[in-house]
């Protein structure tokens, strides 16, 4: 059974929370690709947020502007969420934007217990089959996706 939802309109708190995640992507340093992420627990209360950058201390100079050393540092954002939130994540959602996690995050979300990860219908092509494969994951550990149709 697919737990992939694709919806075209937004419910209210996704959207909040969908939009806050958007915010929060822009304090990312990061020049060619801004992520954010948002935690919310069962009840709609805030968790955590985090963006993609380098960990703390260490110097953004001209590392992102170098692709490959770049991602080789680089913290994703659903990372940073999930590790400065602190508690346990079990039931959690995860809100991502501008699109849902890689492979990498998903498995990392999966192992944490977060149970639905809501983000965009928004696949840049050179992502195409890392989505794909985050899709799979989420499919076989049974974690509900939601991908919106942004507006």
């Amino acid at each position: 059974m697919s737990v992939v939802k694709h919806k075209m309109i937004l419910n209210n708190w996704d959207a909040r929370f969908l939009d806050l995640a958007k915010l929060v992507s822009s304090w990312s340093k990061d020049p060619s690709t801004k992520v954010g992420a948002i935690i919310a627990d069962r009840n709609n209360k805030i968790i955590s947020m985090g963006y993609n950058g380098f960990p703390v201390g260490i110097k953004d100079n001209d590392r992102l502007n170098n692709r490959d050393l770049k991602y080789e540092i680089i913290i994703h954002a659903e990372c940073n969420a999930m590790m400065f939130a602190n508690v346990s994540l079990k039931g959690y959602k995860l809100y991502t934007y501008p699109f849902m996690p890689c492979p990498k995050c998903s498995s990392m979300i999966i192992q944490a217990g977060i149970t639905t990860v809501v983000s965009y219908n928004n696949t840049p092509e050179r992502w195409a089959t890392n989505f794909k494969l985050s899709t799979e994951l989420f499919n076989e550990a049974n974690i509900e996706l939601i991908l919106y149709d942004e507006i």
